[in-house]
């Protein structure tokens, strides 16, 4: 089998799409939670430790010389991806958990007999009471 055939088996699956869909559908959640820390929650946790923004700290190694940019660690960046991988786990996690709770709820109804099995019984029983 080519090369281009099995891509082609792979690609067509329903499985290759979903997750091409999964994947752009969680970049954009990506983008909306990064916005939402950077423009909602950050903003007042900066304010209440002194009115800073937050992404901007930073332990500065080496400073600025001759048009050579400084050397710094910048971990209220680093908070920030903190927060916002938190998030996104958080969010994940409650997505994960309400489908594995209707699955779990799915598995449990019973399945309905299929009609052959119905009738069978039926006769099966009919048999028994000698009629």
């Amino acid at each position: 089998m080519s090369l281009f055939t099995e891509f082609k088996e792979f690609a067509a699956r329903g499985n290759a799409i979903d997750l091409a869909v999964g994947v752009v559908i969680g970049a954009a959640f990506g983008k909306i939670v990064t916005s939402l820390v950077d423009q909602i929650i950050m903003p007042p946790i900066g304010l209440l430790i002194g009115g800073v923004d937050f992404s901007a700290y930073k332990w500065i190694l080496k400073e600025a010389v001759d048009g050579k940019g400084e050397v710094a660690i910048q971990f209220g960046a680093f908070l920030n991806t903190i927060i916002q991988f938190t998030i996104i786990a958080f969010a994940i996690f409650i997505v994960v958990k309400l489908m594995n709770t209707a699955l779990r709820k799915k598995a449990a109804e019973p399945a309905a007999p299929p009609p052959e099995v119905a009738l069978l019984s039926e006769i099966r029983d009919l048999l028994k009471q000698g009629k």
